[in-house]
């Protein structure tokens, strides 16, 4: 059995007998799952990057980053997500084989990004409460550095398939493009070896550690202070809950879709259903409306200022128990740099 083909001069996506991956019911619900997603995934990343020039309290050095995983969230939504929904609802991708390299690059670009900024929460988090090097005072600089590095890392690794090294061809039922995971000529093979490590392997890796470094020195803090039913104790379960959260996000998000992408290159004749393919490709779009939610919603400070806004003005009661985020306090003394 031959696999799917990308007929470039219809820009259709056909099966081995030339008949389609999904009948138009099967489409027409892909369109109708994916609207629910980008949807709400352009209004909450708009809020917040709107909230945020509205409001100078917000535009602290520990938000930049928050405020830049909004700004690829939103592109990622706004390219693959509006695009995923029409060509879907036509029931193929209608741009031809040069929107099919741009539209891949594009969500790629966005979406690797915000996979790096995660990390990047990840490690500012750790060393404002670890403080691995020891006292210093997170400024605008660090976090402007941290978000360049983030969108130039993403544009290294996602710039080669147009120059040659990798290609962007179609993915999953054939309504979007991403990088090449089935081709085995060694050009484009490398070329996924290295995005899969340099692309999600380390971004996992530094999310991993950097909270494990976290919880481990907060673990020590309440153990030492002994404050067992102490402010120390309660911020150490909330910074649990949102690590956990993050990491399960995490996980389901982005490990379908770049284990489904390393097995199709490790077994290039193992059979995958069209459909099976694209259910990981939507998880991963999917974290453009929970990453708001996770990273910035449970952010009292941000809350206090999106909520109103979302709800045109009106202001309802607020929890006002201690804020539920990364930065907790840490008794001076307590805890040697980690």
């Amino acid at each position: 059995m031959q696999p799917s083909v990308f007929l470039r001069n219809a820009s259709s996506y056909v099966g081995p007998y030339g008949e389609p991956p999904l009948s138009r019911t099967g489409f027409i619900i892909l369109s109708i799952l994916m609207a629910i997603f980008t949807g709400p995934a352009i209004v909450l990343n708009a809020t917040v990057i709107i909230v945020s020039l509205m409001h100078k309290q917000l535009r602290q050095p520990l938000n930049f980053a928050l405020v830049n995983m909004a700004v690829a969230d939103l592109g990622t939504a706004m390219t693959g997500g509006v695009l995923s929904v029409v060509n879907n609802a036509q029931g193929y991708f209608s741009l031809g084989r040069t929107g099919c390299v741009m539209e891949g690059f594009a969500v790629s670009l966005f979406g690797i990004t915000s996979l790096c900024t995660v990390a990047l929460i990840a490690v500012e988090r750790m060393f404002v409460v670890c403080k691995p090097l020891g006292y210093m005072v997170f400024e605008k600089k660090h976090a402007v550095g941290g978000i360049a590095l983030s969108w130039l890392w993403s544009l290294t690794w996602n710039l080669p398939p147009l120059f040659g090294w990798g290609r962007y061809e179609l993915e999953g039922v054939g309504t979007s493009c991403a990088p090449d995971w089935h081709n085995r000529d060694p050009n484009n093979f490398s070329y996924i070896l290295a995005y899969f490590a340099v692309c999600f392997a380390v971004p996992f890796a530094i999310i991993l550690s950097s909270y494990g470094m976290l919880m481990w020195t907060l673990h020590r803090v309440s153990k030492m202070a002994c404050l067992e039913g102490g402010a120390v104790a309660k911020g150490e379960l909330k910074v649990a809950s949102m690590v956990v959260l993050m990491v399960l996000t995490f996980l389901i998000s982005w490990l379908p879709y770049a284990s489904l992408a390393m097995l199709v290159v490790c077994k290039p004749d193992v059979e995958i259903n069209p459909l099976v393919g694209t259910v990981p490709v939507y998880l991963a779009k999917s974290s453009t409306v929970y990453n708001p939610i996770i990273y910035i919603y449970l952010n009292k400070q941000f809350r206090k200022y999106t909520v109103p806004f979302l709800l045109c003005g009106r202001e309802p009661l607020m929890d006002d128990e201690s804020e539920g985020s990364l930065t907790v306090e840490i008794p001076a003394g307590k805890v040697s740099p980690a």
